[in-house]
């Protein structure tokens, strides 16, 4: 078993009502059990904007950590329908928040936007999971690199404390798909992140680094032996608090 930190982050997407609060209760019962023998764990739920703050005030003895999904790029309040800001959703209960996720670069989340979003969302002492990845024509181009190299240096900033990012590497293509890279390509494109955000921040060490697409309870064994991987973000499997946990388990058999 390694003795590195490992995040194992869920994204409910749209998915949930306050009845599902059993599925955070159900995970956050085996993180406090577990504690003491995977003590090098740590587990993120990251749920729909309107449960929240329900969650949040059901867990008295909390083991694991709440965050949303998205935000708007305005920090505080303003006249924008339907939005919700960084500063409502801390207040609401979110300790972490996914931002760049495909799925909403691909509905208009530009990098530029996102700039703005990270940076309200570190304003109020969010912890961002920041997604990157390229698509699958993409790939085939040979534009991995570029695409992630553009996506890094266009919203991350030398100002901002790499201690509250996570980078998610997420290739486009690999999700819901049940695809995952090859262990080359997926050291590659690891070692390639941390190489660029370690001179964004002039630091010997860069944010962690976690994986995502088609992550599950059957091939996480996978990637066990790539040492560079600080994480999971999970999708689908997150909604079942068996596969989520047995996710966990599998990993550190």
């Amino acid at each position: 078993m390694t003795n590195k930190l490992k995040y194992f982050i869920g994204n409910w997407k749209m998915f949930g009502d306050f009845s599902d609060y059993k599925i955070i209760y159900k995970i956050n019962q085996f993180s406090d059990r577990s504690k003491n023998i995977l003590k090098e764990k740590k587990i993120v739920l990251c749920v729909p904007s309107t449960l929240i703050h329900y969650f949040k005030n059901k867990l008295t003895k909390k083991s694991i950590f709440l965050g949303v999904q998205n935000c708007h790029h305005h920090q505080k309040y303003g006249p924008f329908t339907g939005a919700l800001s960084a500063t409502m959703l801390k207040k609401a209960g979110a300790e972490f928040i996914i931002l760049g996720h495909s799925e909403n670069r691909f509905n208009g989340d530009t990098n530029n936007l996102l700039n703005k979003k990270i940076s309200s969302s570190l304003n109020e002492k969010l912890k961002i999971i920041y997604c990157i990845g390229e698509t699958l024509k993409e790939k085939r181009n040979k534009k991995t690199f570029h695409v992630l190299k553009q996506q890094i240096n266009k919203c991350l900033k030398k100002s901002y404390n790499p201690n509250n990012i996570l980078i998610a590497y997420e290739p486009v293509w690999s999700i819901g798909t049940n695809k995952i890279p090859k262990k080359i390509e997926l050291e590659k494109a690891i070692k390639f992140i941390k190489n660029q955000t370690t001179k964004i921040f002039k630091r010997k060490k860069s944010p962690k680094v976690l994986y995502g697409g088609s992550v599950n309870d059957r091939n996480i064994r996978q990637f066990k032996s790539i040492s560079l991987i600080d994480g999971f973000l999970i999708g689908g499997a997150s909604h079942s608090p068996k596969k989520f946990i047995d996710i966990i388990k599998n990993y550190y058999k």
